[in-house]
Formats: structure tokens, C-alpha cells, sequence
């Protein structure tokens, strides 16, 4: 009886991480289809918020990536292209981190889409911004364009009810009635 226990206990991990894997060939499938988009929290960047001095374009004055999120954001692009995401576009929050995890992922020039801003610091703008971001991506789907957006914690919640870790991506599908349906989960940590 013991050794059958032991087995249970044994194989038990295994079989998760079977079942986790196929759950991430599932997400990267969806990421990989041409009518979804990749929409990702920028990479490690250590705190919350940002600074009382918080001033957009001066990364001085800004919550920013640490090394150990430059690395990270590095390794989500290598892990893309591994697994055969083709990008078209990559626009990016105008906050430091995410413009910077957005360049190391290394998929083409940057774009600053003002809808992927952070709106932590004053909510009020929230339902707008995520309107705006819905508009942007009924753009880029009747352009037949893939991107990877790069944002924050907050405006990706808002928009799938996920909350993200830092660099992970949510696949997200934007349908004709304008909701949004995440495809799929990716953590590359």
C-alpha cells in the first residue's frame, strides 16, 4: 500500500505538468492564429505605481524595469519567435517599462499607443481607455494586422478580468460584437 501511495504522490506532479503543458501548446496555438492578438504586462519592473514625481517622458522619474525584467522581457520574445508567433506590430503603453519591454522583445519598431497607458493613479479614465483600446483593436482586425500590445496590470484587467503577472501574456480575441475573449494564458517564467 505504501509504494502505492508513493507512486500517487510521485506521479501526481508529473501528470500536472503534462496537463500544464498541453494548456501552454494551447495558448501558444492561439497565439500563433491569425485573428488574435498578444496583449502582455510589461516585464519585472520591482514597486507599485509609480513615484509622486511621476512625469511621462522622463524615465527618471518612473517605476522602471529592473535587470532581472530586461532579461525577462529578452526571453518572451526569444520564447515567440521559438514558438512561431508571427508579429506585425508592436505598440506599447508610453510608461518607460512597458515601452522598454516592448523594444527587448525584438519584434520590429515600437509604437506609443496612448490607450495602453496606465490609468492606476486616476481610475476615472478607466472604462474610456479600455473603450479606446477595443477601437484600436477592431483597427488592427479590419486591417488584418497581429500585434503585441504592451501594457499594465490595471488596463489588462479591465479588459479580460484577468490579473497578470509581470511579462505574461493574455491571447486575446476582440469579436464582431466588440468583446473581448482571452484565447489563451502564457507564462514564460
Amino acid at each position: 500500500m505504501r509504494s502505492a501511495v508513493t507512486a500517487c504522490v510521485v506521479s501526481l506532479p508529473l501528470l500536472m505538468g503534462a496537463a500544464g503543458s498541453a494548456s501552454a501548446q494551447e495558448s501558444f496555438d492561439a497565439a500563433r492564429a491569425a485573428d488574435t492578438h498578444i496583449l502582455m504586462r510589461h516585464a519585472i519592473a520591482p514597486g507599485t505605481g509609480d513615484p509622486a514625481a511621476f512625469t511621462l517622458g522622463d524615465c527618471s522619474t518612473q517605476r522602471n524595469l529592473s535587470d532581472e525584467g530586461r532579461a525577462q522581457a529578452r526571453r518572451i520574445g526569444d520564447r515567440l519567435r521559438e514558438a512561431g508567433v508571427a508579429i506585425d506590430m508592436v505598440l506599447a503603453s508610453q510608461w518607460c517599462r512597458s515601452s522598454e519591454t516592448a523594444e527587448l522583445l525584438e519584434f520590429g519598431p515600437v509604437m506609443a499607443a496612448p490607450e495602453l497607458n496606465s490609468f492606476f493613479a486616476d481610475r476615472s479614465n478607466g472604462a474610456a481607455q479600455t473603450d479606446a483600446l477595443k477601437a484600436r483593436l477592431a483597427e488592427l482586425d479590419a486591417g488584418g494586422r497581429k500585434a503585441t500590445l504592451v501594457s499594465h496590470q490595471v488596463n489588462i484587467t479591465a479588459l479580460t478580468g484577468i490579473y497578470p503577472a509581470s511579462g505574461e501574456i493574455v491571447v486575446i480575441d476582440l469579436g464582431e460584437d466588440g468583446d473581448v475573449t482571452v484565447e489563451g494564458r502564457i507564462r514564460t517564467d
